[in-house]
């Protein structure tokens, strides 16, 4: 037993959710490094002995995976595989009272903002000159950029700002430090993300300021590509148009989630928008960067949605003809405003409607890809797997999008930039061959 102690703790961070989840788990690992504790991401060693869970509590799904997680991190503790089973995140934030009963293996649970409490367990320091060191839990090639924290919205159907409070944006400078040790550190693209990045700037300087923050980031030396993440369209700054046009080096790529196209359920969803509005919007994003990218997200199964209200949603695709899109089902969220609606569709109904949904897309996405073939694309190579590489256009980010197959004997590492004709289209993923 007292060799066991003497051993040095090494601790494991099991990250679940988003990217802004995982840019936590980040920060958390810098700092313990910092401190002189050894700190992995999902070890795949087993060689630990103390585990800390990054929880998600967004939707159904990801709370359940996240105590799945928990409860066979408690096994192996009970089992003597582990000394230590921390918990972090927005489960851990939302319903910490419940599971702190539900799940007494737990040696200590931690909300969303208390990174110092939790170094305060391993005898650790927070330290504040530390910002913007991390140990990327991503390829070294690319990471994300968290530009702020929390959301001022109120979305009906949306936990998030009980979970993580209301919108916090960083300062420029800050940001625009941690980009440059980013890209000393051998990141080629930084995917910038927080739970809404139009109101970028209007906590701290009054005025929006995504433009500015752009601006600041497209000059780092280095930095290959700056991707947008999680544009709320409502008073949608078009300044920020301008800035893309400017500079090579910021993709012609915006995430914005739509969530809908009948303008019933945007009223109930909270969205501050309507079809009309969106379409007129898209329209204009489209004639100031020609070519440009448009992924968004869409619900179905919200109270009270219709099969007439399924079939706009599907309508409002053929014509708006988005590059890329994922679907979620609705998720009856306690403590959201939705929650006093009843929830009258059935799960299977959910998915269904879902199907039906991507279906429509994934003829889009065929002829979208279809009118690529032949042209040649600039791509980032993200790794070999069975024999062949796999990249990405500026028209695609990590893991949600499109991948372009690369078949070639030339060796390539991550992060390399070559030319690729596209020789093949799938519904959505391409084949090319080195130019």
């Amino acid at each position: 037993m007292k060799t066991k102690t003497l051993k040095k703790d090494k601790v494991n961070i099991i990250t679940l959710g988003c990217s802004k989840n995982m840019v936590d788990s980040e920060v958390l690992s810098g700092q313990l490094l910092a401190n002189e504790i050894d700190v992995v991401h999902e070890n795949s060693k087993k060689d630990h002995n103390i585990v800390v869970v990054n929880t998600c509590g967004f939707i159904d799904k990801a709370k359940e995976e996240s105590i799945n997680t928990i409860l066979e991190q408690v096994e192996l503790k009970n089992r003597g595989r582990l000394e230590k089973v921390y918990v972090t995140g927005c489960l851990s934030e939302r319903y910490r009272g419940d599971l702190e009963s539900e799940i007494p293996g737990v040696d200590a649970w931690f909300g969303t903002m208390e990174l110092p409490l939790i170094l305060k367990k391993f005898d650790a320091d927070y330290k504040a000159e530390l910002i913007g060191e991390r140990l990327l839990a991503t390829p070294t090639h690319y990471a994300y950029l968290k530009i702020a924290e929390g959301c001022n919205r109120t979305c009906s159907f949306c936990a998030i700002p009980l979970m993580r409070g209301g919108h916090v944006s960083r300062p420029i400078e800050q940001l625009v430090a941690e980009a440059e040790k980013l890209v000393n550190s051998g990141v080629k693209e930084i995917m910038l993300i927080a739970q809404e990045l139009t109101y970028y700037g209007l906590d701290l300087y009054k005025q929006r300021r995504l433009a500015d923050l752009l601006r600041a980031l497209a000059n780092v030396k280095g930095l290959e590509w700056i991707r947008l993440h999680y544009a709320y369209p409502h008073k949608f700054p078009m300044e920020v148009l301008d800035v893309m046009n400017e500079f090579p080096n910021i993709c012609n790529y915006i995430d914005m989630p739509l969530q809908h196209a009948a303008d019933n359920m945007l009223k109930s969803m909270k969205r501050q928008i309507t079809r009309a509005e969106m379409e007129e919007l898209v329209t204009a994003i489209r004639e100031k960067v020609p070519g440009i990218c448009l992924r968004t997200t869409l619900i179905t199964g919200y109270p009270g949605e219709t099969l007439e209200d399924v079939e706009e949603l599907k309508t409002f695709l053929e014509k708006m003809r988005f590059d890329r899109v994922g679907v979620f089902t609705y998720s009856h969220e306690e403590g959201t405003s939705a929650y006093d609606l009843e929830d009258n569709i059935p799960a299977e109904e959910k998915e269904r409607r879902a199907q039906d949904i991507m279906e429509v897309q994934q003829e889009i996405s065929l002829e979208k890809n279809q009118e690529k073939v032949g042209k040649v694309f600039r791509v980032i190579v993200d790794k070999k797997e069975s024999g062949r590489y796999l990249a990405r256009t500026e028209f695609d980010s990590v893991e949600v999008d499109n991948e372009v197959i690369i078949n070639t004997s030339k060796r390539l590492k991550p992060g390399d930039f070559v030319n690729v004709r596209i020789t093949k289209a799938y519904d959505y993923d391409l084949e090319g061959e080195l130019v």
